[in-house]
Formats: C-alpha cells, structure tokens, sequence
C-alpha cells in the first residue's frame, strides 16, 4: 500500500488530524487522482461494511474439543514400569555375573604368577549339586515351557489385533 492510499485510507476512516483531514479534502477537490482513488476506496469501504460476518456455529466450541479429545483418545496408553521391578532384575543379573565372574577367578590356577596358595583355597564355593536334583531340573524346564506358550500365545494374539485394526 503506498501512501496516497493509507492516507486516504486514515481519512475515511476518521483516523486523521484535523490538519491532515483538510489536506486531503482539498487533494481530493484538486486533484482528479485523487479524487477516482478516494472514490474507489469509498466504494470498497461500503461494501465491506455492507458484508455480513461469518460467525462460527454454536457447536463449533464442542466440535473441537470433541475432535481433540478423540485424538488423545487414539494415542496407545503408556503403561507405567515400576521402578523396583527393574532395579530388583537389574540387581539378579548384577549378582549372577559377579558370582560367575568369583567362580571362573577361583577355579584358574595361577601357578606361574606367584599368588600364594592359601589365598585361593580360602575362597569356598558353595556346592549346588545337592540342589540340582532331577525334580528341579524337570520343574525349571516345565515352567520355561509354559513362559514360552504364554509369551507366543501373546505374540499370536497382537498379531491377529493387528491384522483385524
């Protein structure tokens, strides 16, 4: 817009000082340029005033809402992970290697580096084959058996979910 335009533009619109509002009466009296741009924008001013103005249904306010709340709705759920169940596995496995690695270190036999013999037979491992007995044995591979059923039962059931969504 340049600014013949915004002046005239101040001027219908009452926007001027008196000052300014004298002067651009007497260049549209004077001058026929002005006198065709005031007009044309005298027109454009009255239709637009003329216009009626779009106003928004009443439930427009409900539409949106409704449409935010179904989409939050189709976000899958978070499921919460407890803490102490990872801390407590993260500690197993923790234990399991720090045992495996005292096992392995007192069965080596460093004859050639020069550590004292007492050192490493004062370090007793427990003996566990009292405690692998073929009842657990059996009893470890049945529930393992019914972990992996479940677990592709599971599998199998996502998968036809999926396939049916």
């Amino acid at each position: 817009m340049n600014n013949v335009e915004e002046k005239l533009w101040n001027y219908i619109d009452g926007n001027c000082t008196p000052g300014e509002q004298e002067a651009v009466s007497t260049l549209i009296a004077e001058d026929e340029a002005y006198r065709l741009k005031y007009q044309e924008l005298l027109n454009l001013n009255i239709s637009f005033s003329a216009m009626e103005l779009d106003e928004p249904p009443m439930a427009f306010t409900y539409n949106v809402m409704e449409a935010i709340r179904t989409e939050h709705a189709q976000n899958p759920l978070k499921a919460t992970i407890n803490k102490r169940i990872i801390k407590g596995i993260t500690l197993f496995f923790v234990i399991t290697i720090a045992v495996l690695l005292v096992f392995t270190l007192t069965n080596i036999r460093l004859s050639g580096i020069g550590v004292p013999a007492n050192v490493i037979s004062a370090v007793k491992i427990p003996d566990i084959g009292k405690y692998t007995t073929k009842p657990v044995i059996l009893g470890f591979l049945f529930f393992d058996l019914v972990l992996a059923l479940y677990l592709f039962d599971n599998f199998l059931r996502r998968k036809n979910l999926q396939q049916q969504g």
